[in-house]
Order: structure tokens, then C-alpha cells, then sequence
């Protein structure tokens, strides 16, 4: 099946483009090498809502859809990942409040998500369950008109920097399965007892933020229960494909970064007197970094497409498969624009070592490449 981009969407691919070209590569190195997070880009693409873009109008966001959005992120971890992973974070785990947050949650945070003011994180993972949200062991306990809170959340991307947070929690701890006893909670950050500690030996994108979250004796009132108590599973289940289909996107864009680096290096290198594009070994390596990427970039665009469609079954299945297929081409690539550059691939000289590296977490975050394809047999078999 086909998909045209619309006028529109050829447009924001060009804005992001052009915003990525002039602001984002000139300090990417930078940012890598020094670890900092970009908050004055954060500011300067919120001018430009590429910042949590699906946020709705009515609420202060460019209320795109979801196609619309994995172009903004596609462009942004062209431009570098690290950077594009900081500015297109910044609303993690703002689909929940969107969805079945009350009126008072999404009047009060979304507006500040969108304008850059504020960042939201999402609280899943924990030291021992990453894939498996139903095991996680943070629990929420009643107390009167409030909930306690305590547990331990890892790997949660902006952690450090995030204003709000969403947190998942178990609610009842007897009932099985496990899934049924999980509730979302909105948390603000300043609360008493929620503790960060910042993750900063990352092997990649490493602009972004990410940390280490301790929950001790968090107080929250019911109010901030998020949809219903001991639903928060099923929840989370609706934004698993367009999650899933984000990270295909980002996969896509550090491929094309590749691909681009590749192309720029093999047409001014000279080997034994002529380019080496002219080398068919050369050639040959990037036609095929090119034609598995756009298969890539094809698949994404179906999952975003079943996404916006509504259809679930379709969402899941497409997501997953892109996903798995453009995370794993897309560290292939990142490997095979490397063995293009040869010795000068593998210094900071060129921004393709950076690439390798950056491109390497898609294939383990919003569930592994195992995992997808898990999720693919159960749906095809």
C-alpha cells in the first residue's frame, strides 16, 4: 500500500529540515561531547511546535497527527539524534494525560509541554522490568484522600529535567494477572520523596536526559489518579503503537544521517587515483544502505498511517514491524557508513561514529527487537 505525503506534510518535513541544518548540527558534537542538554534549542523549537507536536490546539500545540509527528522526529534525529532525542521527549507520557487525564491536568500541563516551559516523563521501567510493565513493583497504597508511593524506576528519560511526571504504579497487588492491578498517577517532580539521579555514561544520544527515579513516601491526592484505578495497563496499551511507530522514526532519521554522511564522504575520497563511489564495492554498500532505509521509512509510514486510522489490530502488527525493521537497518547502516569512512569513520572526525552509536538504543527501547518479535508472531501465527 502506497502513502502520498500531502503538501502539508512535505512542508513540515522542510521546516524541520531547515530548523535541523541551521540550529541542531552546528553544536551536535558539542552536545555529545560535553553531555549537556539542550534546553535553548528545547526553547527554539517549541517556537516552531516541533515540540510534543500532537498536542492539541485547543491546548496550546500544533495538533498534528501522528504521520505529521514521526516526520518531525524523523527530521529532528536526522539533524542528531541526541538533540532530536531531547527536543522530541519532551512530552513523554503527555498521551496518557491527553487521553485520560482530567480537564484540570490538561489545562494546567499541556500548554507548558508544548511551549517548552515544561517536560513530562514517563515512569515504567524499573531496575528489574523493563518489557514487562505488568511486573513492575512500585507500589501506591491508599491513605485516606491520598496515595502513597514507593519504588524504584529506572532508564526514565528526562528524569532530571521533567516538571511532571507519569508514574505507574501497582494499586493491587493480589489480583491476578498482574496487569489488573496497575493505576497511572500524575506526579509533579518537586514532590516530597521523588529523587533523581542522573544517567550520563550512555553509550549514545547523549544530549538527552536520563535518569534513575526513587519514589519514598510520595504523596499524591486521588485527584491525581490518571483514568481509573487499576486500568493504568490497559492505558498504557493504547500508546504502545505510536510509540513504537516514534522510535521506528527516529531509527529512519539516524539511518538518513548515515546514508547522507556516506554519500558526502564517498564523493570527495580519493583511492588509487579515482572517488571510491567509483568503487563498485563502494557503490554497491550505500545503494543498499539507501533501498533498505526508504523500505524502512515505507513501513513507518504504514504504522503511522493504522495508527491515525484507528485500527488496532493493524497499528500493533505495523508498528512492531517497523520498528524491528528500521532500528535493526538502522545500526547496520550507521555500521556499513563507518566501513565507507574506513579509519576516519571510527574518530570523532566524522559524525558517523556518533551515529553507531546513537542508532544502537532503538533497537532496546519501547521493547526490544525480541520483543517485536514476539508481538509480530502472535499477530501473523
Amino acid at each position: 500500500m502506497s502513502f502520498q505525503l500531502s503538501d502539508e506534510h512535505r512542508a513540515i518535513r522542510e521546516a524541520v529540515r531547515e530548523f535541523g541544518e541551521n540550529e541542531i548540527e552546528p553544536v551536535a558534537r558539542e552536545h555529545d561531547e560535553n553531555k549537556s542538554y539542550p534546553y535553548d534549542l528545547v526553547e527554539k523549537a517549541a517556537e516552531f511546535d516541533f515540540v510534543a507536536p500532537g498536542i492539541p490546539v485547543e491546548y496550546g500545540g500544533a495538533g498534528m497527527d501522528t504521520l505529521s509527528s514521526i516526520i518531525v522526529t524523523e527530521e529532528l534525529w536526522r539533524a542528531d539524534p541526541g538533540i532530536g532525542s531531547a527536543i522530541g521527549s519532551r512530552g513523554f507520557g503527555s498521551n496518557m494525560i491527553r487521553k485520560y487525564g482530567d480537564e484540570w491536568m490538561k489545562e494546567e500541563w499541556l500548554p507548558k509541554i508544548a511551549n517548552g516551559e515544561s517536560a513530562c516523563c514517563s515512569c515504567i521501567s524499573e531496575p528489574a522490568h523493563g518489557s514487562n510493565v505488568a511486573g513492575i513493583e512500585t507500589v501506591a497504597e491508599k491513605d485516606g484522600d491520598e496515595y502513597v508511593i514507593n519504588g524504584n524506576k529506572m532508564w526514565i528519560t528526562n528524569g532530571t529535567v521533567a516538571d511532571i511526571a507519569v508514574v505507574m504504579t501497582k494499586t493491587d497487588t493480589e489480583v491476578e494477572p498482574q496487569r489488573k492491578g496497575i493505576t497511572a498517577f500524575l506526579v509533579p517532580t518537586d514532590t516530597d520523596g521523588f529523587e533523581t539521579t542522573k544517567i550520563d555514561n550512555k553509550l549514545g544520544i547523549r544530549a538527552s536526559d536520563l535518569a534513575e527515579v526513587q519514589l519514598n513516601d510520595v504523596r499524591v491526592p486521588e485527584e491525581n489518579v490518571i483514568g481509573e484505578v487499576n486500568k493504568g495497563f490497559y492505558q498504557l496499551m493504547d500508546f504502545f503503537a505510536s510509540g513504537r511507530t516514534s522510535v521506528a522514526s527516529q531509527a529512519v532519521g539516524v539511518a538518513q544521517a548515515a546514508i547522507d554522511e556516506a554519500k558526502a564522504y564517498a564523493n570527495e575520497r580519493e583511492q588509487g587515483g579515482q572517488l571510491i563511489k567509483d568503487y563498485q564495492a563502494v557503490s554497491h554498500m550505500i545503494a543498499e544502505m539507501a533501498a533498505n532505509t526508504e523500505a524502512a521509512r515505507s513501513l513507518t509510514y504504514r504504522a503511522a498511517a493504522a495508527v491515525d486510522a484507528g485500527d488496532d489490530q493493524e497499528a500493533t502488527r505495523f508498528a512492531s514491524m517497523a520498528k524491528l525493521t528500521a532500528s535493526e537497518n538502522a545500526v547496520d547502516v550507521a555500521d556499513d557508513a563507518i566501513q565507507v569512512h574506513g579509519g576516519a569513520g571510527f574518530v570523532t572526525d566524522h559524525p558517523v561514529e556518533r551515529y553507531y552509536r546513537d542508532a544502537r538504543i532503538t533497537k532496546i527501547y519501547e521493547g526490544t527487537s525480541e520483543i517485536q518479535k514476539n508481538i509480530i508472531a502472535g499477530q501473523i501465527l
